[in-house]
């Protein structure tokens, strides 16, 4: 078969992988090209695990580049985190975020944050294919799940 999918052992079978989701991306679930993305996305994370490990970004300073980006002050945030006094706490590092806080910065903030409930468990790190099939409808909901967010 001509387009046998393999394991990716190098660089350049790395590099061919990508330019294949590239052009395959936005395929329907449940079509041989929506398939074939699957797999490749599976098979490109699993590589980049290897050879890219990432360390997760701070929750905290994701918070702070939200709440630049949409122009919010310490305030903003009480209604999501509590009182002023937990904000200050959070914000400081004086208190860790509560899986609720969580959830509400998710909703309120945006798609930012279903991060921070994986790195906040301790989780696998993610990657750049992890984020992109977090966005990608047909396989969202298993990663949703392993970042817990649709409980």
């Amino acid at each position: 078969m001509k387009n046998e999918l393999k394991p990716i052992r190098s660089e350049k079978d790395y590099e061919k992988s990508l330019a294949e989701v590239e052009r395959l991306w936005g395929a329907k679930s449940g079509t041989p090209e929506g398939d074939r993305l699957d797999v490749l996305a599976t098979l490109i994370d699993a590589y980049e695990a290897r050879h890219y490990p990432m360390d997760p970004p701070d929750p905290i300073e994701a918070i702070k580049f939200r709440m630049d980006q949409q122009g919010l002050t310490r305030k903003d945030l009480e209604p999501i985190i509590g009182t002023r006094t937990r904000v200050a706490e959070v914000l400081n590092r004086k208190r860790g975020l509560s899986i609720s806080m969580i959830r509400r910065l998710h909703d309120r903030l945006g798609t930012g944050f279903p991060f921070i409930a994986e790195f906040r468990r301790a989780k696998q790190k993610r990657t750049w294919i992890r984020f992109l099939k977090s966005f990608r409808g047909n396989v969202s909901a298993d990663i949703a799940a392993q970042a817990d967010m649709t409980r």
